[in-house]
């Protein structure tokens, strides 16, 4: 078994080892992953957060001895940064910037010029970071503020805070206890949404008042009710409630 971690800021997991093939996740900066199959210019991972698989080149990666895997591993309170954009100094003349959700180990070579956080937060921190994230577009397979998709988002907020969830919306679904009403539910908890084949496809972060931050279109906040989720723009329910989870 081989093993690496993320050195560049951002780096697309792919579904094939081709560039043109669909970014399914990324990896940030300080992430880890095991190493499934290397070929001449790319290698499929498994990252050791979230399990997620798929292909990157390996140019942007950097290998790891096993030992330096297993104390990245056993880190169980690495630091996140908690700026939009911050930067790590490689040398005293190389200067790397890195995202909001870096990965900061306490065996760290580099040096970090910015905020972090780390150990697990108040319930309550969740919107807060949630709004870090405001406006930033939507991206199939993105985790970043300049692009993320639905699960992305809510796996880095969570993550951010200390707590771990799937990359999926199906798994994700199926973390944490399901509650009966929205009345029941409390900010920071999870919404998810299904399509008319009944398959979860979308989930957004409750906020207090019946608002939810979700990603469509954008990282944006709507109202929600038993119906789903109410998009003032277009006067029109865009998404379908299917259910509420309590995750913390």
């Amino acid at each position: 078994m081989q093993y690496g971690i993320c050195h560049l800021s951002i780096i697309p997991i792919r579904s094939e080892a081709v560039e043109t093939a669909e970014m399914i996740s990324q990896v940030l900066y300080g992430e880890h992953f095991k190493v499934l199959e290397q070929r001449k210019h790319w290698s499929k991972l498994r990252s050791a957060f979230d399990k997620c698989e798929g292909w990157v080149q390996n140019v942007q990666i950097t290998m790891l001895n096993e030992e330096q895997y297993k104390e990245l591993d056993s880190d169980t309170s690495p630091e996140y940064t908690i700026d939009l954009v911050s930067y790590v100094e490689i040398d005293k003349s190389n200067l790397l910037p890195i995202v909001l959700g870096s990965v900061f180990h306490k065996n760290s070579d580099h040096i970090h010029e910015g905020n972090l956080i780390t150990s697990k937060q108040k319930k309550p921190d969740l919107i807060n970071t949630a709004l870090l994230y405001l406006n930033a577009p939507y991206l199939w397979g993105g985790k970043t503020p300049f692009g993320i998709d639905a699960t992305g988002f809510t796996q880095m907020v969570y993550r951010i805070n200390g707590y771990n969830l799937v990359r999926s919306a199906a798994g994700q679904a199926a973390q944490g206890t399901a509650l009966s009403f929205i009345e029941e539910s409390e900010a920071g908890d999870l919404a998810f949404f299904d399509n008319n084949e009944g398959i979860i496809d979308h989930v957004g972060i409750l906020m207090d008042n019946n608002y939810i931050i979700h990603v469509h279109g954008k990282v944006r906040i709507d109202r929600i009710d038993h119906t789903g989720i109410f998009n003032n723009d277009s006067k029109s329910y865009t998404h379908q409630l299917r259910v509420i989870k309590k995750i913390i």
